[in-house]
């Protein structure tokens, strides 16, 4: 597609979403939690060194352990539909909504004034949350018609066929069209189509209706070149922690269980008759979000382009190939190494951290395994966090954004050269060696813990968790998008199908996030980390004492509070390719 960035004038920019109190608040009470004392230490100011050896990231550990947390900021929020709750985060007061099929009833008063909710795109996205909207308004009752929007001659429209949405039914129909007859458009077309195509995307929009988006990329890429957002349309994000084939596949399951699904953050950028808040709430409840918090789209952007570049998808993607390569290098078969490194951390290491947390990581192994775990922490910790640095530097600076930005455009021929797709990454040995683990493994099997491995995922996490929370922000945030969404979505479906199939088959911005950042995590694990290890580089003790005390634990705790009963169904045989891409293939 063209580009179409250069003719759109500024709008006035926007207020930033108003910080209200409701009357409906309520307090939720915690147990209290038995591995954080009353008085936890705050994190010390580390020193420069990696594990006291003096090799590399000293200047970024530095920087980053010596600069004071910046608080979190507030995220009260008003709504006159569903009931908040207030709940205590290592310290830090949020406001969440709770989900459930219960809620159900209250769409129509949420989406009062919407007569029909477009869905644009059906890529990662746009299949679940249409068919969940769908199916949570017939419970509902309500008349609001769901309808996709898909550009003509789209392959697509046999996929929403298949699962119900119909020409005649006036549920699918050409995007354009569809934008302009919705009161609440839900962008989920990918990041890169947002950024090239958003000033005929506004230009189609109703007066008084409702941007929804999944994603703050669009605001980073408008703010890049100094715009915002039309003033006459309110602006709302949902934005699930998990990607598409998680958030339908929980919610098909919570038609069984209350309550289950992927937990999503939203924010009121922009609005424009007082609606925003119980518009962009009812969407997320029907969803089925488990809890719903608040955040503003900046942050929410900032925090998730990051993750995927992080221990989401990138990151994982380099530790999992530096320690593969160094397990057999040494000694190990193919196949042990795929399980000690893989499996490992897409089974064991996340059904443990998402059902009892990271310390029972930790407990879990024995005297000589917890020397191994500390050994891998103290060794990676900075590496890890230097990327990660530098990572939500170039988020925040709009480099990343750009980068995609332009990746996207690479995908088809022009200027005279040719088109530069990107290629798959499943053909090299660690992921046929894959393949073959997987057919042969047991049914359940969540794979061995590696004392080595998890030392290194722990670190990583860890390293995530203090970069957004140096940012500034909110705890809700950051336990989301370093802790639930890896363990809770994305780990089950690579356990599944492995990482490689992840790094292949989820959202363009995640993929080419992944293929750039996740070769800087296995150097700097190789050449820093495991050098380091190589020299019997003390253990940082500090590093270790501050993993023990840190309050993120009881926060994680409280979350787990939160969490639906149940694990999300991942068949090994089922189909999470995303339509274009099966298409493609």
């Amino acid at each position: 597609m063209a580009a179409a960035t250069s003719s759109i004038a500024p709008s006035l920019s926007c207020p930033s979403p108003k910080t209200l109190r409701s009357s409906k608040a309520s307090t939720f009470a915690f147990p209290n939690i038995g591995f954080l004392s009353s008085s936890s230490r705050s994190l010390r100011s580390l020193t420069a060194t990696v594990a006291g050896n003096g090799t590399g990231s000293s200047l970024s550990a530095r920087m980053v352990a010596s600069s004071a947390v910046r608080a979190p900021m507030s995220l009260d929020f008003e709504t006159s539909v569903f009931k908040k709750e207030k709940v205590s985060l290592a310290g830090h007061e949020e406001y969440i909504v709770r989900g459930g099929r219960d809620l159900f009833k209250h769409l129509p008063d949420a989406f009062k004034g919407i007569k029909q909710i477009g869905v644009i795109g059906w890529g990662s996205q746009g299949p679940a949350q249409a068919q969940n909207l769908r199916d949570s308004l017939v419970e509902a009752k309500s008349d609001i018609v769901v309808k996709i929007g898909l550009r003509k001659g789209s392959r697509s429209f046999e996929e929403a066929r298949a699962v119900g949405f119909t020409e005649e039914s006036g549920t699918l129909g050409d995007i354009w069209e569809t934008i302009s007859g919705s009161d609440l458009v839900l962008l989920l077309i990918s990041d890169a189509a947002q950024a090239d195509n958003y000033e005929k995307i506004f230009s189609h929009m109703k007066p008084n209706s409702i941007l929804g988006l999944s994603h703050g990329f669009l605001l980073g890429h408008l703010q890049s070149m100094g715009l915002d957002f039309p003033k006459n349309i309110s602006v709302v994000a949902v934005c699930p922690k998990g990607m598409g084939p998680s958030v339908r596949r929980l919610y098909v399951q919570g038609k069984e269980i209350n309550g289950a699904g992927i937990n999503a953050s939203f924010a009121v950028h922009q609005d424009v008759d007082g609606r925003a808040a119980d518009v962009a709430l009812g969407w997320s409840v029907a969803l089925g979000s488990p809890f719903t918090f608040a955040t503003t789209l900046e942050q929410e952007y900032k925090s998730d382009i990051f993750g995927e570049r992080g221990i989401l998808l990138g990151a994982v993607h380099g530790i999992v190939e530096s320690l593969f390569r160094r397990y057999t290098e040494n000694g190990m078969s193919e196949d042990l190494a795929y399980k000690n490194t893989v499996e490992c951390i897409t089974g064991n290491i996340s059904r443990t951290i998402s059902t009892q947390g990271m310390l029972a990581v930790y407990n879990s192994l024995s005297e000589e395994g917890k020397k191994d775990f500390e050994t891998a922490y103290s060794a990676s910790f900075y590496p890890c966090m230097e990327i990660l640095y530098e990572c939500y530097e170039d988020v925040a600076a709009g480099s990343e954004i750009r980068s995609v930005v332009l990746a996207g455009r690479r995908f088809y021929d022009k200027e005279g050269l040719p088109a530069f797709p990107m290629g798959k990454i499943d053909q090299t040995r660690m992921w046929k060696v894959g393949e073959r683990v997987r057919k042969s493994r047991p049914a359940g099997d969540l794979g061995p813990l590696y004392p080595f491995t998890a030392g290194v995922y722990v670190a990583l996490m860890m390293a995530q968790i203090e970069i957004l929370r140096k940012k500034g922000h909110s705890y809700s945030e950051i336990i989301n998008e370093s802790v639930i969404e890896s363990v809770d979505s994305l780990n089950p479906f690579m356990h599944a199908r492995g990482v490689s199939f992840m790094v292949d088959n989820c959202s363009t911005t995640a993929r080419l996030g992944s293929r750039k950042w996740a070769p800087r995590f296995d150097y700097n694990l190789t050449q820093q980390a495991l050098v380091a290890v190589d020299n019997g580089a003390p253990i940082n003790k500090d590093l270790i004492s501050n993993f023990f005390a840190d309050p993120v634990h009881g926060a994680i705790q409280v979350c787990a509070e939160l969490r639906p009963t149940v694990d999300i169904s991942v068949p090994q045989d089922a189909d999470f390719v995303r339509p274009e891409l099966r298409q493609s293939n």
